[in-house]
């Protein structure tokens, strides 16, 4: 398994990363709330990781965070949910605020999450309520420099690669935006208003 990298920063673009680790490119899946952190493309980072083999695929998932990892980890071993569901998961809610609503039992807030129906969410909050004292914070998040598409743009695109249709993703966006926002500023405002 490939547990940890580190390396140099090449391409960020939500869901998507790629990491250069000793003359290697790594290509990576993350959640929104991992992208927040990023450093500017071209510094170094360290990723937690973790590797899920299909016949047709071998996926790398990375994160900020262990917590990141742990929640992630614990997500995919639910039946019927799978790893884009938990990097939506992961992307709406932080580690420690989904923890906070499993513990109060509040299947609603998760039911805001794309691709998360009522019978989902129940389930989620039922599995995992016996783990749901072992939470931890995941840390504090950093805007990262964006580069390319505007801002807007690349709110829009992110939201789309979550499951939200693109007239949606753009609503969204539209609500929240303000001149000079950054697309991590836009995406994690327009999560915190989708989830409440």
């Amino acid at each position: 398994m490939i547990g940890r990298l580190h390396g140099r920063l090449l391409v960020k673009q939500p869901p998507q990363i790629l990491l250069e680790v000793g003359g290697v490119g790594y290509e990576l899946e993350a959640p929104l709330s991992t992208f927040y952190r990023l450093p500017a493309v071209g510094e170094a980072v360290m990723l937690h990781t973790h590797l899920t083999v299909r016949e047709d695929a071998h996926l790398l998932f990375g994160f900020a965070s262990a917590e990141e990892k742990s929640l992630f980890r614990e997500l995919i071993r639910l039946n019927g949910v799978g790893p884009k569901l938990a990097l939506t998961i992961l992307s709406g809610v932080g580690v420690e605020e989904f923890w906070a609503t499993v513990r109060a039992q509040d299947a609603a807030k998760l039911t805001r999450l794309p691709g998360i129906g009522k019978k989902t969410a129940e389930r989620l909050v039922m599995e995992l309520k016996d783990r749901a004292g072992k939470a931890g914070d995941g840390g504090a998040r950093l805007p990262a420099a964006g580069a390319g598409a505007s801002p807007l743009h690349e709110a829009c695109s992110a939201l789309e690669s979550l499951g939200y249709k693109p007239a949606e993703a753009q609503r969204m966006s539209d609500a929240v935006f303000k001149d000079g926002m950054e697309a991590e500023a836009i995406l994690r405002e327009a999560l915190r208003r989708a989830v409440r």
